[in-house]
């Protein structure tokens, strides 16, 4: 079983959690604000992390 915010391994009871809030069972229906709001907050990821991309081919390049 995997955290579901960390992708780590854990063994413990699904009833026990994993420190994150989640129970290890994610909700299946979701309103279409509930949708967009998800596609959103990943979309910010994405950008944070091609930002961090970005600044090491920078520190490699003037490397």
């Amino acid at each position: 079983m995997m955290c579901c915010e960390t992708n780590i391994p854990r063994s413990h009871s699904l009833q026990a959690g994993c420190g994150c809030g989640c129970t290890g069972m994610p909700r299946r229906f979701l309103s279409a604000q509930e949708e967009k709001e998800k596609l959103e907050e990943y979309q910010e990821q994405l950008k944070k992390e091609l930002t961090g991309v970005q600044e090491c081919i920078n520190k490699l390049q003037n490397a």
